[in-house]
């Protein structure tokens, strides 16, 4: 029986109104592309979306039918706009509530913090059926895999705890190689050559990153790729190119 050679793919949901409002800074996706990228898993498609209902549920939808695995982040706290839980159970079609696995955890934290688990706090133990819990390591709370789905926290560092202990569940590529090369010359001027480069090695991608320093015009040239040997072949025949 042949083997499904198809390389992973991965996709992203940031949700919340303060990204889209420019109150927060998002930071997850940058950190979350980082960790992708070294265990081969290339993150090629995000969605900042709103509070919204609707909109997290067509998200959602739609990227996890067209990527091996979704991440989302925000929208799990204990406030009424924290509905990401409920939106993803939706979006694939599971009953959720308060599960008493993740009940006991929070219960657990707050009795440890001398709190009590409110109502709001108790919001954060709703879990779909069938789900598997994500390990939050700093405030408690859990997040949750549903299908190919990662719900996790919005807040960074819980964000990236959280993705510490996920990254070795998942089955990634081979990793991402890259090389550069930095060129005092303008985009117009090697243009044509680049457009060579990229024909004769398509297996690859170029990218021209132009800047302005000292009053230096130029363009730092970054050629991406999984086969060692190609990358180096490429940044020998792009040398060549940009000096003639």
């Amino acid at each position: 029986m042949s083997q499904n050679t198809t390389p992973p793919t991965a996709a992203m949901i940031v949700i919340g109104d303060e990204i889209l409002s420019g109150r927060t800074r998002d930071s997850n996706m940058h950190f979350l592309a980082g960790e992708l990228t070294r265990v081969g898993i290339p993150l090629t498609e995000v969605r900042v979306i709103s509070d919204d209902e609707a909109a997290i549920i067509a998200a959602v939808r739609a990227l996890s039918a067209a990527h091996t695995y979704v991440f989302t982040s925000g929208g799990i706290g204990p406030t009424h706009d924290d509905i990401t839980a409920p939106a993803v159970a939706a979006a694939l079609g599971a009953p959720i509530g308060i599960r008493d696995d993740a009940r006991a955890i929070l219960q657990a934290h707050y009795d440890a913090q001398g709190q009590e688990l409110n109502a709001a706090r108790l919001r954060m133990a709703r879990i779909p059926d069938g789900a598997a819990l994500i390990d939050n390591p700093i405030s408690a709370a859990p997040g949750f895999i549903l299908g190919n789905v990662h719900v996790m926290a919005g807040v960074p560092r819980i964000f990236e705890a959280m993705l510490a202990g996920v990254l070795p569940t998942l089955t990634g590529g081979a990793p991402l190689l890259s090389q550069s090369l930095r060129v005092d010359r303008g985009e117009g001027d090697i243009a044509t050559a680049l457009s060579q480069l990229a024909d004769e090695y398509s297996d690859l991608s170029i990218g021209s990153y132009p800047f302005n320093r000292d009053g230096v015009h130029g363009t730092n040239i970054v050629v991406r790729g999984t086969d060692g040997v190609r990358l180096d072949a490429a940044m020998v025949a792009l040398t060549k190119l940009v000096k003639e």
